[in-house]
């Protein structure tokens, strides 16, 4: 039985906002209760997905 859960679309909009607003990993970690690890993994993932976007334009 597994026990990770999915990040939510609410989720992924917060962790970008709040990490734009200038919160650090370990505190939006805290906020969202998840682990730091997985808020740097979708941080990362996303910044991999807008460099992609930005060579296409």
């Amino acid at each position: 039985m597994s026990l990770y859960k999915h990040l939510t679309i609410d989720e992924r909009e917060r962790i970008f906002l709040l990490f734009h607003q200038g919160h650090s990993i370990r505190g939006i970690a805290k906020m969202l209760e998840r682990n730091p690890s997985t808020i740097s993994r979708e941080l990362k993932r996303n910044q991999e997905n807008q460099i992609a976007e930005e060579s296409f334009c």
